[in-house]
């Protein structure tokens, strides 16, 4: 069985998914869906020991070998996501605040886990496939359950927020499918390793280059780079406040990592960046998100849209990393992939534990709940010093190592905006500090259970442990920002 572990961990909650239906009651559900996450992280730590001990492992769906056949393939880039995927899963989905915010009337509720699940599948489908047309088919899976568990959110403008996601969305897959069908049509194949070899001679073609602006276009939609990103603030604010949590630590995540994965494996960073010098386009945008989405955040009266535009400002300092094409720069945009999964699953379980109590997410309904609600606000805190990046938290770890690639790209500029969009952050976590610590009570409320609060602590619990312990955080960003660098070579 253990040979097959990399197809089981995609294929288990596909499958566990239309179970819901059948079992209905929401313990069960619950229970279900609780037990298919944690099943999938422990097969995602297996696979990732694998990779280390053995190095890259490939798969042939069906006995057919690849390209002829569906590959996938996992080596520590991607082995690396699979268990932050499946962690922020196994610890969102027992979470007792899951289903706070959801419009689903009674006896409807397996249908918000059903999608839950499905949403599961697309992320660590898009992870471990090797097959480009796969991953377009995961896309879709992911997009489709993410409109739906968005929609369900108990205010109307969750359906608008739904509806702007969908249009948003589908624009962005159909510049996938066209990317995609581009390459095919040049290439004869979908299997990326195959693409890799194949398109070096290639590089000159219009085709080519229409394929690649039509990927990156449509990556970049998926994983809200700045200005794309008009969907992000709604679907974050509208949607159930477990849901922000979960697409919020893991989606963009994904979609940044399909991002590198066509920038470094597909195309290779000599014609991305030497060539077409895609640099001077991308790194500008996101020093733009940077400061324009922290400032945003800064006017923000919502907690919940107040994360949303700090997500986009901490997507462009991902972006950023990726464009210095540097081991310290990739190593930089990968640990804050982790990072920022930690923090902000995490800070977003936070809001929904004050939702749970106050029955809103305005500045205004946090109001000396320092004080009734001491550890539902201090994981706030502490979170929020992650997102400055304060030394001690994992916010500084990777922001470190931006700043060292910038400097050592000669972009010293550069090092100064990140220093910068942190010292903005400062201002926008300081109004919640305010609020919640020497604001006066607007209600009297009590801490939310335990059930609630642990898995809030779990998430920012572990973003302090990696900002002192950093082994494993940058020892697995350095090695799979060296893979993908060594493939590009």
């Amino acid at each position: 069985m253990s040979e097959h572990l990399i197809a089981l961990v995609v294929v288990l909650p596909l499958l566990a998914a239309p179970v819901c239906l059948l079992l209905r009651r929401p313990a069960l559900v619950h229970a279900w869906t609780t037990l298919v996450a944690w099943t999938c992280l422990a097969m995602a730590w297996t696979l990732l020991q694998r990779v280390h001990a053995d190095g890259p492992i490939s798969y042939s769906m069906g006995g057919w070998a690849p390209p002829l056949g569906i590959e996938y393939r996992l080596d520590s880039l991607n082995a690396y996501l699979l268990v932050i995927v499946t962690a922020i899963a196994s610890v969102v989905f027992p979470s007792g605040s899951v289903l706070t915010g959801t419009s689903l009337p009674e006896g409807r509720r397996h249908l918000y886990f059903a999608a839950l699940l499905l949403c599961l599948a697309g992320l660590l489908g898009i992870s471990s496939t090797g097959d480009l047309f796969n991953v377009f088919v995961f896309v879709e899976i992911l997009s489709l359950s993410s409109y739906t568990l968005i929609s369900l959110g108990s205010d109307r403008r969750a359906l608008t927020a739904a509806f702007s996601y969908l249009v948003m969305g589908t624009i962005g897959g159909t510049f996938l499918l066209l990317g995609i069908g581009f390459l095919y049509q040049v290439t004869g194949t979908l299997n990326m390793a195959d693409l890799a070899s194949r398109l070096p001679a290639m590089h000159t073609s219009r085709t080519v280059l229409a394929g690649f602006a039509f990927l990156m276009v449509g990556g970049s939609i998926k994983l809200a780079v700045f200005p794309l990103h008009q969907w992000l603030p709604n679907a974050y604010t509208q949607a159930p406040s477990a849901v922000s949590a979960f697409i919020a630590a893991t989606a963009t995540k994904v979609s940044y990592y399909l991002l590198a994965r066509v920038v470094f494996t597909v195309f290779g960073a000599a014609l991305v960046f030497d060539s077409l010098h895609l640099h001077w386009l991308l790194a500008p945008l996101a020093l733009i998100a940077m400061v324009a989405a922290s400032l945003a955040a800064v006017f923000q009266t919502d907690l919940k849209r107040l994360l949303a535009y700090s997500s986009i400002a901490q997507i462009g300092y991902m972006t950023l990393g990726l464009c210095m094409a540097s081991e310290a720069g990739l190593t930089g945009g990968i640990v804050h992939l982790f990072n920022h999964a930690l923090m902000k699953g995490g800070l977003f379980l936070a809001v929904a534990g004050v939702v749970m109590r106050t029955g809103s997410s305005s500045l205004n309904s946090i109001r000396g709940l320092g004080r009734s609600m001491p550890l539902t606000m201090a994981a706030f805190v502490v979170g929020g010093l992650g997102l400055i990046g304060v030394p001690g938290t994992a916010g500084f770890i990777s922001k470190w190592y931006l700043v060292v690639g910038a400097m050592e790209r000669g972009w010293y500029p550069v090092a100064v905006m990140i220093l910068l969009s942190s010292l903005i952050a400062v201002v926008y976590v300081w109004r919640v500090v305010e609020a919640a610590y020497f604001g006066e009570p607007q209600s009297d409320v009590c801490e939310v259970p335990w059930t609630s609060w642990l898995p809030t602590w779990i998430l920012i619990g572990a973003s302090v442990v990696f900002g002192l312990w950093t082994d494993i955080t940058v020892g697995g960003a350095s090695s799979a920002a060296r893979a993908l660098l060594g493939v590009a070579q």
